[in-house]
């Protein structure tokens, strides 16, 4: 399919540099590298014994083992940093073992077996393990030479879906064209 449009915004998450490198014109060295940093999560069989949700220090790549709560006030632990080479979400039963370690650093009653495997999720990450942490990238014209283009590169869930600072920047870069 071809499109032809005066503006384009991609905040594609984990396809926007997939979708870069399609783009007509756009310079291949403009595109950074996307690593996966795969979330784990595990639910707590039984009852939540928390009201509210509970983060702990921040890791190198992520939030830490943290505690949520759905609506229905079920308990999910994570996520974990597991850095993969493609898209997979499933979870392994065997990766509970250092979640039960991370809990118990604020919860120490997490009894043994308590734990199953629940769902994961996939981040894009601009910086490879073990390098240094990047942060997101923002492309406009300036960047790259396209007019009307703008990129968002390894921004995690909520930057893209809740930041309306991040929409007005992207509404500044298109007006520079």
């Amino acid at each position: 399919m071809a499109l032809l449009a005066r503006g384009v915004v991609n905040c594609a998450g984990l396809g926007a540099q997939h979708l870069a490198r399609a783009l007509t014109g756009l310079p291949a060295h403009s595109v950074p590298p996307l690593h996966y940093a795969k979330g784990n999560y595990y639910a707590l069989a039984g009852r939540a014994p928390f009201s509210r949700l509970i983060y702990p220090v921040p890791e190198a790549a992520g939030l830490g083992v943290h505690l949520t709560l759905d609506l229905g006030g079920q308990a999910r632990f994570g996520p974990d940093v597991e850095w993969i080479d493609g898209i997979d979400y499933t979870v392994d039963p065997r990766r509970a073992d250092a979640f039960y370690a991370e809990v118990r650093r604020y919860w120490p009653e997490l009894s043994d077996g308590a734990l199953q495997p629940a769902y994961a999720g996939i981040r894009p990450k601009l910086h490879a393990p073990g390098a240094a942490a990047r942060d997101f990238a923002i492309a406009g014209p300036r960047d790259h030479g396209i007019p009307g283009l703008v990129n968002f590169f390894g921004i995690e869930s909520p930057g893209l879906t809740a930041s309306l600072a991040l929409a007005a920047h992207a509404a500044e870069l298109l007006a520079q064209t």
